[in-house]
């Protein structure tokens, strides 16, 4: 007896004194934007950990400051990938807080080959994704070789997964290249033009994104094209809402002219595959329509 109490004596004590195995630590990954956010999930899968700042659909995102907590996180990060191009400036300001050696930063824009001169919205460009995709990959397979494979052939899966986003532009421009078409803001706008679209009223675009006043001409001109059925879809940006918004939107109801609310975030429950075919399929559903 004395010897069964000493044996189990001695193994509590071996239950109690053994190190626990630790979880392997993952690449912590910031991202300014979620659908960034959601492309370094599908390449990172269960080896990054991944934090999106701004992922909110129903706010405006021009709107957003810092808070401590943003400041944190990037402080703490291995990876940030932003878009750049002046759309998130807030995060050059951050970064130059926390300066480190290791880190590693994506900025999409001059990746991509984009300045602050042209359109911020540039995830709605095809190409941005997928250089952003491989960016990163390339980055994980080298910090976290042991998990290399698993990178690449995720990242082999991504690229796969837009084949069927990129078919069905080359199918819509084939179909309806030259379309004029417009919008409150230039959001939408080089999904637009990878569509082969006609983009009116772009100087209008401009001074709602840079929150001035259009010119009584650029007014006319917008409200015009909707009356005469000159623009066959108004695109608007359904995170912002103003009066004017409100306005065009009313005049295209009632000259029956197409509505796609778009948005500079990922919508919730979305992945960056179902939102932009999402998007496509109802720009096609509309265009079909209008052709019966």
């Amino acid at each position: 007896m004395r010897l069964a109490h000493l044996a189990a004596a001695l193994l509590a004590a071996m239950s109690v004194s053994a190190p626990a195995v630790a979880a392997p630590a993952q690449v912590r990954i910031v991202a300014a934007e979620n659908f960034y956010g959601d492309l370094a999930s599908q390449i990172g899968g269960s080896h990054v950990d991944v934090t999106s700042i701004l992922s909110n659909p129903d706010t405006d995102p021009h709107l957003f400051e810092t808070s401590p907590s943003t400041a944190r996180a990037i402080s703490g990060a291995d990876v940030i990938v932003y878009s750049g191009a002046g759309y998130d400036p807030w995060m050059g300001k951050l970064l130059a807080a926390s300066p480190s050696p290791s880190r590693l930063t994506i900025n999409a824009a001059a990746l991509s080959g984009h300045t602050k001169s042209d359109n911020p919205h540039i995830w709605y460009d095809p190409k941005v994704l997928p250089a952003v995709a491989k960016e990163l990959a390339g980055a994980l397979e080298k910090s976290d070789p042991e998990h290399a494979a698993a990178y690449k052939a995720n990242l082999g899966n991504f690229l796969a997964s837009l084949a069927p986003i990129n078919k069905r532009i080359d199918e819509i421009k084939g179909r309806y290249e030259g379309t004029n078409v417009t919008a409150t803001e230039p959001v939408f706008g080089y999904m637009a033009s990878a569509l082969g679209f006609r983009m009116l009223n772009y100087g209008f675009q401009l001074a709602t994104m840079n929150d001035t006043e259009p010119s009584p001409s650029q007014v006319a001109a917008f409200e015009n094209s909707l009356k005469d059925g000159t623009a066959k879809i108004l695109f608007y940006n359904s995170q912002v809402t103003d009066a004017a918004t409100k306005r065009l939107l009313d005049i295209a109801k009632k000259s029956d002219v197409p509505v796609i609310g778009v948005t500079e975030t990922e919508p919730e429950g979305k992945t960056i595959q179902t939102w932009f075919s999402g998007q496509l399929d109802e720009i096609a559903h509309i265009m079909d329509s209008a052709k019966q």
